[in-house]
């Protein structure tokens, strides 16, 4: 059966659906719309006679250079201020159509159907966009809720283990962020890379239930809702060291554990907690159906990792913003001053990361 609940917004409340049949049933609308769409789409929106603007899913599709070859491409199939923006794809369709959608014509109304678990778990509500510029990732973006977020898992059928892997990492993320009793919640439907559609659309819902508090509590990033960036300051970093070879829910994942690490030499080790311990497990668990990770962090070395960490937005002039977790198990986000202490804790951190294989000693 399919569930729905509302997200407020400085903008209005806007809709949450997650059922079966979602992708067909916006496509069908009678209105003005125009599709923007992952390219793997192609044949199907196609077959149903649409016209979309499609983008291969890759970090050159989300950057600030590609941005006006889209609002060209929104102009020449007619879009006005009336028209609806329907966004379908993962992560890098939502930020470059949330993005266009913020800016055409001062703005218009758009819908997001998300593809990937990682975006329909995650990253289709609080409206955030996030456009690369030149070497720097993430460093422009706006606050633009869509008006509907159709979430139809069933598209998660086509989806790889690494794929479902990186949705889980986020999803996780989330619960624990809020509260061990809703990581508890989140253990409790057994997730795992092999998980089928119904399984997946409980996470979704857990997920984005939980983190519609934090959107709510703290819209434009200022307090609550920073905590979200656990794993993605060290992540961040890995994902841009490695070229991209790392994807972000991977790195995400491990952006996550080398917070851990960065906490234990601090001397103010988590672990010992028993819902961070099984969180950690389960991370290094789902990091390890990926068989190839090794390989693509063997180029990475620790100086890559660091001049990226550097330059990332949640810094301030003189001080990292990292988010950690507590000696008693809250998350909790704090900024470590710019100095050569802070940067061998930071070094001390992915070294433990790239040093052994991560999924190695999962296996273990």
């Amino acid at each position: 059966m399919p569930t729905s609940f509302s997200v407020s917004a400085a903008t209005g409340a806007y809709q949450v659906v997650i059922g079966p049949g979602s992708l067909d049933a916006v496509l069908a609308e009678d209105c003005d719309q125009v599709v923007i769409a992952d390219a793997f789409f192609a044949d199907r929106l196609a077959v149903a006679g649409i016209d979309a603007i499609l983008i291969d899913a890759n970090e050159e599709a989300k950057s600030l250079d590609r941005i006006s070859d889209l609002i060209v491409a929104l102009r020449e199939r007619g879009a006005t201020r009336g028209t609806r923006l329907v966004a379908i794809g993962g992560g890098v369709v939502q930020d470059a159509a949330a993005f266009v959608a913020s800016i055409y014509m001062r703005g218009i109304d758009w819908v997001y159907v998300p593809t990937t678990l990682l975006s329909m778990a995650d990253s289709c509500i609080g409206g955030k966009s996030s456009i690369n510029v030149g070497r720097f990732k993430n460093i422009v973006g706006t606050f633009h809720p869509p008006v509907t977020v159709q979430v139809d898992a069933t598209l998660t059928d086509t989806l790889s283990a690494e794929q479902t892997a990186e949705g889980l990492c986020e999803a996780a993320k989330i619960c624990l962020c809020h509260s061990p009793d809703r990581f508890a919640d989140y253990l409790a439907l057994a997730p795992s890379t092999a998980s089928d559609a119904a399984t997946l659309a409980e996470v979704s819902a857990l997920a984005l239930r939980t983190k519609t508090w934090f959107i709510e509590i703290d819209e434009f990033d200022r307090a609550e809702r920073l905590l979200l960036n656990f794993g993605h300051t060290f992540g961040h970093a890995i994902e841009t060291a490695s070229g991209f070879a790392v994807s972000h829910g991977l790195a995400v994942g491990l952006g996550m554990l080398a917070a851990l690490e960065l906490g234990r030499l601090q001397g103010r080790d988590p672990m010992p907690i028993a819902h961070v311990a099984a969180f950690a497990d389960h991370i290094r668990g789902l990091l390890a159906t990926v068989p190839d990770l090794a390989d693509r962090l063997a180029g990475v070395t620790i100086d890559d990792a660091l001049a990226a960490l550097e330059s990332d937005k949640k810094h301030s002039r003189t001080a990292y913003a990292v988010i950690l977790v507590t000696p008693d198990g809250r998350v909790e986000r704090m900024m470590l001053p710019r100095d050569e202490a802070s940067v061998a804790l930071i070094r001390g951190a992915f070294a433990a990361i790239l040093a052994t294989p991560v999924a190695a000693r999962a296996a273990a």
